[in-house]
C-alpha cells in the first residue's frame, strides 16, 4: 500500500495486480521444510562482520551449547525460541545478526552414556578393558553417529543460527584456547593441586563440583549404637549415625565443651566397635562445632568420609583413614567382615555386626537429604582426593558489573542471587577423573615424585622430550571449556574480524539453574581475557512444569517429545504456544492446549489471508484519507497500539505479553471486529470504497505478518510471498525474505494527520462495538441463535454506513432505526452508547414455556444463594477456613446474586 506522506523505509509499498492463490488449508510440514531449506540456500542466517557499521549495528547472541549427543526437550524449545525471536527481530531492525551455535562435549554425561551402552552390548565390563585411547575412540564413534541430532532438531524448530559457524568444544582451535587459558592461570598462580575433601561419584569415578550435586529427600535409618568409656567402666555414650559402614574409619569421638553432659569425659577414650578384630581406642575430643541439640550430642569423627568431620580432624591433627574404594566398595581397612562389600550392603551388615556384639541400641526411620550425582543419578561420597583447583580470577569486576547495572539480569531478582554467590566463592575443583575431556596440560618427570617444581611442566604443547615425561591423567571439568564460549567461539586469542564486530555479545538466554555453573564463570572469563563483560543482558527462563507443577522428566513420563508436537501441530504452533505461557522469568505450566491454540492461530492467520485474496483487486494500493470509515480508522489506531505494545514488550523481554497483544489484536480486534465490520463495504456496490478498504486490509495484514514473524517464522514467510507483499521490495528490505522486512513502526503524528485520524475516532468505533456486545447479550439471555429483529432508538443521527455495519455485527434481520419507537411493556432492552437497543420477542419464543424454565432457574439459584449466605453468616465456618476458601465463597455469593438479578430481569421481560 502507499502512504502519501509516509517514509518509504518505514512503510514499504508495492503494486501487485496478481497474487498466487493460497491453498484452502495450510500444510505446515511442506511449508516448513521448503522455507528452511530456502533460508539456508540463500544464506539468510549468515553474519558478515564487514557489513557492521554505525548504520548497521551488530547484534550477537551465543547459544548455550547443548550436549553433543543430546536430544531436543521442551526446555530447549523454550530457550531457543526466545533466542530466535530476539535474533529475527534484530534482523528486522536492520542489524547485522550473529546467532552462533554449537555443542558441548559434556564429559561425564557422554562418557556415562557410552560406557553403559558398551556394557549393555557386552563389549566391556569396565572402562579399563578398552583403556583410555580405546574408550575415547569409541566415544568419538558415538559422537559421529549420534552427535548433531539436536542441531537438526533445532532446525526443525526454525532456529535461525549461523550454521556455517557451528562450534564444538573439542574443535582443535577451541581445544587450543582451553589449554592456553589453563597455562595462563597456572602461571598466574590461580591454579593449584591439593588434597581436599571433594564430592565423589562412585559410578563415574570422578570428582564433582557442588553444582553438579542434586539433593534428594531420602527415607533413611538412624542407627544408635553405644560405646564404653575406657577410663570409666560402665559409662556408655550413645552415638547416632546413618552410616555404620564407615565406623572402621572413625578416628575420634567429639563433644561440645559447653555440653555439661559430656564435658568431664573430654580427654578420655572409647573403643571403636568396628572392625570387630581391631577395636581401636579413640580419643574423646572437644569441638565447639558439635551441635549438642542434634541427636545425642555425641559425634563420631570419620575424617575421610565427611566434609565436616575432615575439618574437625584438621583442627585436631587426626589422621584420615579411607575405608572405601573409589567405586563404593569397602576396602581391607574396613575389616574382614565388610571388605569387598558394596557400600549399601555393607551398611546393613555393619548394623548386624553392631547387634551381634551388643553395641546396637536401636534403629529408627529418619528422613534426610542426600547428595546425588546429577549425571549418574547415584548417591555421592565425600572423598579425600588430590585434585586441581582454581581460585576465581577477575572476581571484583565481575561482581561490580552486575551490581552497578552495566550488565542487566532479566528478571532483576537474580542479580541478588548472583551477588550473594560471588561474595562467598569457594575454589573451583576443575579436575575430573574421566577420559572424555580436555586433558590437563601438565606433565611430571618420570621417576620423580613431582615435589620439585623442575619436575613439573605446564604448557600448551607437550615437553620437547616427551619420552621423559608423563601427562597428568585427569581431564578438565566440562564447564572449564564452556566458560570461554562467548569469545573462544569467535577466534580468540586472535583479534578476528568476528570478535571485533560481535564481542561483547548483546544477549544471553539461559536457565537460572546454571547461573553459577556457567553465567558467573563466563563473566569472570570475559573480564580476565577480553577485559570487558561478555554480554550486556542475561534473560533467565523459567522451568517448564506439567499441570501438576512437577518438573518435566523422562522418569515421570510427563515430558512430551517436541518433534511429535511439531508433527501434530507445526513448529509455529509450538513456538507460539510455549511463548504464550512463559511470563518473564517465571516457571511455565505446560499445557498442550496452548500448542493447539497456536495451531488454531495459524489457521486463523491463513484464513484471514485467503479471505483477502477472495476479495480480488490490486494489492497494497494507495489509501485515500477521504474514504476511510470509522472502522478503518479504528483498526489503524489499534494497529498503532499493537505495534507499540509488542515492540516495548520485546525490548523488556516480556515475551508472553507480546504474544497476548498479538492474540488480542489479530484474533479479536482485526478478525472478530474489523473484518466483520468491513463486510458492509466489501459486500456493497461502491467500488472506490471497496478498493480503499482492501488497501487498509493489506496495510494491516502486511504489518501483522511482520509483527508475527519472530514468533511464527514459517507461516509468515509463506503468506508474505503468497500475498505478494514482497514484490518490488529491495532484497534487503523484505524482497528476499520477510525476516529482513523492516520492523513496523506506529504511524506518527504527521501520518495520522494526513489520514484525518484523531484519538476520538477510536472511541466512536468502540461505542458501536459496545452496542453490538449489549445486543448480542440480549440474544444470549433468551438463547436466541438466529437472525432477529432489533430496534435502535438512536441518541443522535447515524450515517447509513454505520447502521449497515451495526446490522451485520448484530446479525439483525432487520435493524430498524426509529427515534419514536414505543416498545411493549417488558420488551428486553439495553442502554448503549448509540441509544436504546430493543429486542422484541414477538414470535421468537414460547413465552409460557420460557417463563416456566426461567422460574425453575430462579428457584435453583435462590437455593444456592441461601446456602452460601448461611455459611458466610456462620462464624464457626468463617473463623476456621483458610482465606482462599472464604474468598471462594464470597465470590460465589456475588456470582449467584448477579445471576438471580439477570433471571428476574428476564421474568419481567417475559411479562
Amino acid at each position: 500500500m502507499r502512504l502519501g506522506v509516509c517514509k518509504a523505509a518505514t512503510f514499504p509499498h508495492l503494486r501487485a495486480p496478481f497474487m498466487p492463490e493460497l491453498d484452502k488449508t495450510y500444510t505446515p510440514a511442506d511449508v516448513e521444510a521448503r522455507w528452511y531449506q530456502r533460508w539456508l540456500d540463500d544464506k539468510c542466517f549468515e553474519a558478515d562482520p564487514a557489513r557492521v557499521s554505525e548504520k548497521r549495528p551488530a547484534y550477537s547472541i551465543v547459544i548455550p551449547p547443548p550436549n553433543v549427543t543430546g536430544i531436543l526437550t521442551l526446555g530447549h524449545v523454550l530457550n531457543n525460541t526466545i533466542q530466535d525471536i530476539l535474533a529475527r527481530r534484530a534482523r528486522m531492525l536492520g542489524k547485522e545478526v550473529l546467532w552462533l551455535p554449537g555443542t558441548d562435549h559434556a564429559g561425564i554425561a557422554t562418557q556415562n552414556v557410552v560406557e553403559k551402552t558398551l556394557k549393555k552390548q557386552g563389549v566391556i565390563k569396565h572402562r579399563d578393558d578398552l583403556g583410555r585411547e580405546g574408550l575415547v575412540a569409541k566415544i568419538w564413534e558415538w559422537k559421529e553417529k549420534h552427535g548433531g541430532i539436536i542441531i537438526e532438531q533445532l532446525k526443525k524448530l526454525g532456529a535461525s543460527c549461523d550454521w556455517s559457524r557451528e562450534r564444538f568444544t573439542f574443535d582443535d582451535d577451541y581445544n587450543a584456547c582451553v589449554m592456553r587459558v589453563f597455562v595462563d592461570l597456572y602461571k598466574k598462580g590461580f591454579i593449584y593441586r591439593g588434597k581436599r575433601m571433594v564430592n565423589w561419584c562412585p559410578s563415574s569415578l570422578t570428582a564433582l563440583s557442588d553444582e553438579e550435586v542434586v539433593m534428594k529427600a531420602q527415607n533413611a535409618i538412624m542407627y544408635h549404637f553405644k560405646v564404653e568409656v575406657v577410663e570409666e567402666p560402665g559409662t556408655w555414650l550413645t552415638i547416632a549415625t546413618t552410616r555404620p559402614e564407615v565406623i572402621p574409619g572413625d578416628q575420634a569421638i567429639a563433644v561440645n565443651p559447653k555440653d555439661e553432659r559430656y564435658a568431664h569425659l573430654i580427654g578420655k577414650h572409647v573403643r571403636r566397635p568396628l572392625p570387630v578384630e581391631d577395636q581401636a581406642l579413640l580419643p574423646i575430643i572437644a569441638d565447639e562445632h558439635v551441635d549438642f541439640t542434634f541427636g545425642t550430642g555425641v559425634l563420631k569423627v570419620t575424617p575421610a568420609h565427611d566434609k565436616a568431620d575432615f575439618e574437625i580432624a584438621q583442627r585436631h591433627n587426626l589422621p584420615a583413614v579411607d575405608v572405601m574404594h573409589p567405586n563404593g566398595v569397602l576396602n581391607e581397612l574396613a575389616g574382614k567382615d565388610l571388605a569387598g562389600m558394596e557400600r549399601f550392603a555393607a551398611r546393613k551388615r555393619a548394623a548386624e555386626l553392631l547387634a551381634e556384639i551388643g553395641s546396637l541400641v536401636k534403629e529408627e526411620p529418619y528422613q534426610n537429604n542426600l547428595g546425588y550425582s546429577e549425571r549418574a543419578d547415584v548417591p555421592i561420597e565425600s572423598r579425600l582426593s588430590e585434585q586441581w583447583f582454581l581460585k576465581y580470577p577477575s572476581v571484583k569486576e565481575s561482581q561490580a558489573v552486575v551490581a552497578n547495572g552495566e550488565m542487566k539480569f532479566h528478571p532483576d531478582r537474580w542479580a541478588k542471587v548472583y551477588d550473594h554467590w560471588m561474595t562467598g566463592l569457594q575454589d573451583w575443583c576443575i579436575s575430573r577423573q574421566v577420559w572424555w575431556g580436555h586433558r590437563i596440560p601438565v606433565w611430571y618427570r618420570k621417576g620423580s615424585d613431582a615435589s620439585d617444581s623442575s619436575d613439573i611442566y605446564c604448557g600448551v604443547e607437550p615437553p620437547a622430550d616427551p619420552e621423559n615425561w608423563e601427562q597428568d591423567p585427569d581431564v578438565l571439568d566440562t564447564w572449564f571449556s564452556s566458560w570461554l564460549w562467548p569469545f573462544a567461539t569467535m577466534g580468540w586469542p586472535e583479534k578476528t574480524s568476528t570478535l571485533k564486530a560481535f564481542y561483547p555479545t548483546t544477549d544471553l538466554v539461559t536457565g537460572p539453574d546454571i547461573i553459577f555453573f556457567w553465567v558467573a564463570r563466563m563473566i569472570m572469563a570475559g573480564f580476565e581475557w577480553m577485559g570487558e563483560l561478555p554480554f550486556k543482558n542475561v534473560y533467565f527462563t523459567g522451568i517448564i512444569r506439567d499441570k501438576q507443577g512437577r518438573k518435566m522428566s523422562k522418569s515421570l513420563g510427563n515430558s512430551p517429545d517436541p518433534l511429535e508436537l511439531i508433527a501434530s501441530y507445526s513448529a509455529d504452533a509450538l513456538r507460539f504456544g510455549i511463548m504464550r505461557s512463559a511470563p518473564l522469568g517465571q516457571d511455565i505450566c505446560f499445557d498442550e492446549k496452548n500448542v493447539e491454540l497456536g495451531r488454531n492461530f495459524c489457521t486463523k492467520l491463513w484464513n484471514a489471508a485467503r479471505f483477502r485474496q477472495m476479495q480480488g483487486g490490486e494489492v497494497e494500493t494507495e489509501i485515500s484519507a477521504a474514504l476511510l470509515s470509522s472502522d478503518d480508522k479504528w483498526i489503524l489506531l489499534r494497529l498503532n497500539t499493537a505495534i507499540a505494545e509488542v515492540s516495548t514488550a520485546l525490548e523488556e523481554y516480556r515475551f508472553s505479553d507480546a504474544t497476548a497483544t498479538l492474540y488480542r489484536f489479530f484474533w479479536s480486534e482485526y478478525c472478530d471486529w474489523y473484518i466483520e465490520a468491513s463486510k458492509a463495504v466489501l459486500q456493497g456496490s461502491d467500488e472506490k470504497r471497496k478498493a480503499n478498504t482492501l488497501a487498509v486490509i493489506d496495510f494491516v495484514l502486511g504489518h501483522t505478518l511482520r509483527l508475527f514473524h519472530p514468533f511464527m517464522p514459517f507461516i509468515t514467510e509463506e503468506l508474505w510471498h503468497g500475498m505478494g507483499f514482497n514484490a518490488d521490495l529491495p532484497e534487503n528490505q523484505g524482497g528476499q525474505s520477510i525476516m529482513v522486512a523492516i520492523w513496523p513502526k506506529p504511524l506518527d503524528e504527521d501520518e495520522l494527520a494526513h489520514f484525518g485520524i484523531l484519538p476520538e475516532d477510536e472511541q466512536a468505533a468502540n461505542d458501536k462495538y459496545k452496542a453490538v456486545e449489549l445486543g448480542r447479550g440480549l440474544k444470549s439471555t433468551f438463547n436466541i441463535n438466529k437472525k432477529v429483529r432489533f430496534v435502535l432508538k438512536p441518541a443522535s443521527e447515524l450515517p447509513a454506513h454505520e447502521i449497515e455495519v451495526l446490522r451485520i455485527l448484530l446479525n439483525a434481520e432487520p435493524l430498524e432505526v426509529d427515534s419514536a419507537f414505543q416498545p411493549k411493556k417488558g420488551t428486553p432492552a439495553a442502554l448503549t452508547p448509540l441509544g436504546e437497543l430493543f429486542l422484541p420477542l414477538d414470535g421468537l419464543i414460547d413465552v409460557e414455556a420460557e417463563t416456566a424454565r426461567v422460574g425453575k432457574e430462579v428457584a435453583k439459584v435462590e437455593s444456592e444463594l441461601e446456602k452460601v449466605r448461611a455459611k458466610l453468616a456462620d462464624t464457626n465456618f468463617t473463623s476456621k477456613v483458610p482465606q482462599k476458601v472464604l474468598d471462594d465463597h464470597t465470590q460465589r455469593e456475588a456470582d449467584w446474586s448477579a445471576q438471580l438479578a439477570k433471571l428476574k430481569t428476564m421474568l419481567e421481560a417475559l411479562g
